[in-house]
């Protein structure tokens, strides 16, 4: 199948946060103890690359929270000039979509939160500190794009949505990008989780409001005829989420 121009922007973004990985990874096995000096050097003296992470991070999040017609149907999804309803939709049916997908959505966030709880424990015992929280959530941060692009536990396994375009969870990606941030108390830290917290509740409350966008059933641009970005063009598409011929 022939790559769209979104898929090759999504390919060349995981190819960046590729590199960035590996530059960090390289730090934190062979230079361990520059990465704790640039993570306790105050800005003022000097810019380091931990600051420079933290714009890049901050960056990636202004752009969800301010997305262009360039983002990915997944994302614009939400938007309600990108809306376009099907006549004649069933309620009943996207009621029992919305409630399925909100009750497999919440045991993603328990299961998240059970995992990371186990490393937030670990940091209280000092069996790991600051380090190799920032190297955790550099891991998560590539991972974002593995589960879009290649292969994603939560989709396969819990929520069952046939691609990234119709996921009900979409833009939960940054708050479990930076959830270990919450443990290293500083305003580095916690500025990024707080503004992925507040990605997530924007998310969270446009769903609640207008669930007729999120659903294949009710708004067109999610069915596959119509779709422009092709993300399942490397991982392909689990089949119809909703059992019904919206594709």
């Amino acid at each position: 199948m022939k790559k769209t121009l979104k898929m090759k922007v999504y390919l060349v973004k995981f190819l960046i946060r590729l590199i960035v990985f590996l530059s960090v990874f390289v730090l934190y096995c062979k230079h361990r103890d520059w990465m704790v000096s640039f993570m306790t050097q105050d800005i003022r003296y000097g810019v380091t690359p931990i600051h420079i992470l933290w714009l890049l991070f901050m960056g990636t999040m202004a752009l969800h929270l301010f997305p262009s017609s360039l983002k990915s149907m997944a994302l614009l999804k939400m938007k309600q000039e990108k809306y376009v309803p099907i006549e004649g939709y069933s309620e009943y049916e996207l009621l029992k979509y919305v409630q399925n997908q909100n009750q497999k959505a919440w045991f993603v966030m328990l299961v998240w939160l059970f995992m990371n709880a186990i490393v937030g424990f670990l940091y209280l015992f000092d069996v790991v500190d600051d380090v190799d929280l920032l190297m955790l959530t550099v891991f998560y941060y590539l991972c974002d794009y593995i589960c879009i692009l290649f292969y994603c536990p939560f989709q396969s396994n819990i929520m069952k949505n046939k691609c990234c375009v119709n996921c009900r969870i979409y833009d939960w990606g940054h708050f479990m990008m930076f959830t270990p941030m919450l443990f290293i108390r500083n305003f580095f830290s916690w500025s990024l989780f707080f503004v992925s917290l507040v990605v997530l509740i924007r998310w969270e409350i446009v769903y609640a409001r207008h669930p007729e966008r999120f659903w294949s059933g009710s708004n067109q641009v999610l069915q596959c005829r119509y779709c422009k970005d092709q993300t399942c063009t490397i991982k392909k598409k689990l089949g119809r989420e909703d059992g019904k011929n919206y594709v």
